[in-house]
C-alpha cells in the first residue's frame, strides 16, 4: 500500500484513520486573496477647478476697468482648469461615471479654448483686427462661442437634476452667467457683463461647496467643518 493510502489500524480502545503524505510531494494549493485599492475621488479637483476659472474670469469681467486686459485668466484657464479637469474626466470614465467624465472633459476642452482666445500665437483677435483696432465681428464671434457653451451647460444642466444642490446651482448659475456674457458680447451693454460676473462668481462659489463638501471628510478635519452634500432627490424617484 502506498504511503499516501488512507489505513486503518487497531487501537487498544477504538479504531483510528491516519492519511500519511509523501514528504516530497507538493504543497496544495492556497487561495490567493483579491487585491483591495482604494481610489480617490476625483471630483474635488475638478470642481475646484472650475470654481477657480469662473471667479478668475467673472471678477476680471466686473473689474474691466481697473485691470484692462483679461489675459490673466488665460493662466487659470488653460494650466489649471484645462489641464486638471481634462484629466479629472479621463479618471471618471476610469471609475465608470460616464456622466461626470463627459462634464469635466467638456469643461476641460472649454477651459483649453478659452485661454486660447487671449493666446496672440493663435491669432484670433488679429483676424479681426484692422488698422489696430479690434472690430465687432470678433466680439460676435465671441457671442456666438458663448451661446454654445451656454447650450452644452443647460444640457448638462437637465441631466444633473437628480444630483445635489450645489452642482445644481452651479450649472444653472452658469447657464445665467454665460447668457449676459453671450448678450454683452453681441450688444455691448456693460449691464449683461455686470450681472454675467455677478452670477458667473456665484457659480463658483457652488462649485466650491460641492468640492468641499466631497474632501472635507471624517479623516480630514472637525466635524464643525464639514459641508452636508445636499442631495437633491432620492434615488427612487
Amino acid at each position: 500500500m502506498s504511503s499516501n493510502s488512507i489505513t486503518e489500524k487497531e487501537g487498544s480502545k477504538d479504531n483510528y484513520y491516519v492519511q500519511t503524505v509523501a514528504m516530497d510531494s507538493p504543497p496544495p494549493p492556497t487561495q490567493m486573496q483579491p487585491l483591495q485599492r482604494t481610489f480617490g475621488n476625483p471630483a474635488p479637483l475638478g470642481m475646484m477647478a472650475y470654481g477657480t476659472v469662473f471667479l478668475c474670469s467673472s471678477i476680471l469681467t466686473l473689474a474691466s476697468k481697473s485691470v484692462g486686459s483679461p489675459s490673466l485668466v488665460m493662466v487659470f484657464a488653460t494650466f489649471y482648469g484645462g489641464i486638471s479637469q481634462t484629466l479629472v474626466g479621463m479618471w471618471e470614465m476610469y471609475l465608470g461615471n460616464t456622466f461626470s467624465a463627459t462634464v469635466f472633459t467638456t469643461y476641460g476642452g472649454f477651459n483649453l479654448s478659452y485661454g486660447a482666445l487671449y493666446l496672440p500665437q493663435i491669432g484670433l483677435a488679429a483676424a479681426y483686427t484692422v488698422d489696430g483696432v479690434i472690430g465687432q465681428e470678433f466680439y460676435n464671434a465671441i457671442g456666438i462661442y458663448l451661446a454654445i457653451w451656454d447650450l452644452i451647460t443647460f444640457v448638462f444642466l437637465l441631466g444633473a437634476l437628480r444630483t445635489t444642490l450645489p452642482i445644481i446651482a452651479t450649472l444653472g448659475f452658469t447657464v445665467c452667467a454665460l447668457t449676459c456674457l453671450s448678450i454683452n458680447s453681441f450688444t455691448g451693454n456693460p449691464h449683461f457683463a455686470t450681472a454675467g460676473g455677478a452670477l458667473g462668481i456665484i457659480a463658483s462659489f457652488g462649485a466650491y461647496y460641492g468640492a468641499l463638501s466631497l474632501f472635507w471628510t471624517q479623516q480630514t478635519t472637525f466635524s464643525f467643518i464639514r459641508l452636508p452634500l445636499l442631495i437633491a432627490a432620492p434615488s427612487n424617484v
